[in-house]
């Protein structure tokens, strides 16, 4: 077959080059580039136009999902997905059956993947779009609602805060606490209404004062009157009221 040519993005240095030498022994791969920003990927996709992407998910500015909702729908090249544990990118993966290397990854790994999407292009003319990937985007879109950052403003400056790092909010009036590791940044907004601005797979309201991180939840336990005691995986007690105890199956599944 003809020559495929491939873009590796990534911000990490270390590890374009880690794709780069194993893709030098494999000579129907050309790589015609690298790019270490998402704003740049997108630039050098639509210039380039490359049959396959090795693409890096945990970028800064702008990540991996972004960055292929930015191209069009005819534009888009096939895709190898590079990411560190992630759970729910993971999920999406292979929900679609689309392709991922879970770093740190082995040649094994590398070449087995790098297989599957010979095979793909293989079936595919020149310019088709990947259905799976597209499927893909369909859902990050559906998804688009809910906030990926929140800025918080304090002393006459603002602080970016990825909403994955929040690990409980407390309401405080017309203000919102996010605990955050140590920090703690106070958020103009009510409760309610960022609750509704929260990924409900990500976030569990348990208490009219109280929304957390379900990663962060270590353990459940009953106390008096059907309210519960939740645990963080930081050693912090949060109470769940019995209102709000039909949520709970959502933790449980």
């Amino acid at each position: 077959m003809s020559t495929i040519r491939t873009l590796i993005v990534d911000d990490v240095p270390l590890a374009r080059r880690h794709i780069r030498r194993y893709l030098s022994s494999v000579t129907e791969f050309e790589v015609i580039g690298e790019c270490g920003d998402g704003e740049k990927a997108i630039d050098v996709i639509c210039l380039m136009r490359p049959d396959l992407v090795f693409l890096d998910v945990q970028m800064p500015e702008l990540n991996g999902f972004e960055v292929l909702e930015r191209i069009p729908n005819d534009e888009l090249p096939f895709v190898i997905f590079v990411t560190a544990y992630d759970k729910y990118a993971i999920r999406a993966f292979e929900v679609h059956a689309l392709d991922y290397l879970l770093k740190p990854f082995d040649k094994q790994r590398f070449f087995a993947a790098l297989q599957r999407t010979r095979e793909q292009i293989e079936l595919k003319k020149r310019g088709q779009c990947d259905e799976r990937l597209l499927g893909l985007l369909d859902d990050l879109r559906a998804a688009a609602k809910y906030r990926v950052r929140l800025a918080v403003a304090s002393s006459g400056k603002t602080t970016l805060i990825h909403v994955e790092n929040i690990d409980w909010v407390e309401a405080a009036g017309n203000y919102a606490s996010l605990h955050v590791g140590r920090d703690v940044y106070s958020l103009r907004e009510t409760i309610s209404g960022l609750e509704r601005q929260l990924d409900p797979e990500k976030f569990l309201r348990i208490h009219r004062s109280v929304i957390v991180n379900i990663d962060r939840i270590k353990d459940i336990t009953p106390l008096f009157n059907r309210d519960r005691c939740v645990r963080l995986k930081d050693g912090t007690e949060l109470t769940m009221s019995r209102s709000y105890s039909d949520q709970l199956a959502r933790v449980l599944g």
